[in-house]
């Protein structure tokens, strides 16, 4: 090995320590916001079918698993996890306002459904001209594309059909545990608008 292809082997599993940092960085970003450290992990395991379409439709297209494809997963984690905080969000606004975890759990699924489906379908849309593309570079459009399309796919069309079901477990687990005794549930900046 000499030269460029040196240097890609020497590097080769820095892809695995980046999507771990990905995954990390999204974890902890989501239990600050649910100030949880339980209901993220309906988020995060929503995450892999959407991984598994990626891999689907490169294999499908006999592309390779290579930094193109790499990209399109770290950006996969990014639009995937859009889709399970909508759900997860309203779901736990609802549950706050009195609603029992099934009912916020259904009502978050039925009411970000369209919304889900419509930004996911143009996003794959607008990727269709990437995974066909064609003249110079068509293999690093193609890839991005394949990857990127793929996941969001498979993973809209789990995500939908999973997500309330992850919130509705970590939610059931979350409501019985109570990990500081006398918690307020209002959260801190809420108290700061309201002294105001």
């Amino acid at each position: 090995w000499e030269g460029l292809s040196f240097d890609e082997a020497k590097r080769g599993n820095e892809a695995i320590l980046i999507f771990a940092v990905v995954i990390i960085f999204v974890y902890m970003v989501l239990a600050a916001q649910y100030e949880s450290f339980l209901l993220p992990l309906a988020v995060m395991l929503s995450l892999p079918a959407g991984v598994f379409g990626s891999f689907l439709l490169l294999k499908g297209f006999g592309l390779a698993n290579d930094i193109y494809a790499q990209v399109g997963l770290v950006m996969l984690v990014g639009l995937l996890g859009k889709n399970a905080v909508l759900i997860v969000e309203f779901a736990i606004q609802k549950h706050r306002a009195g609603a029992t975890v099934l009912q916020a759990a259904m009502e978050g699924a039925v009411v970000r459904f369209r919304p889900i489906l419509m930004t996911s379908f143009a996003l794959i849309a607008g990727l269709i001209p990437l995974v066909f593309a064609s003249g110079p570079g068509k293999i690093g459009n193609r890839t991005i594309g394949s990857a990127a399309a793929g996941g969001m796919l498979l993973g809209t069309i789990c995500g939908v059909l999973v997500i309330p079901g992850l919130y509705y477990i970590f939610g059931r687990i979350s409501e019985r545990t109570q990990y500081v005794k006398n918690q307020e549930e209002n959260p801190l900046t809420e108290e700061i608008d309201d002294n105001v």
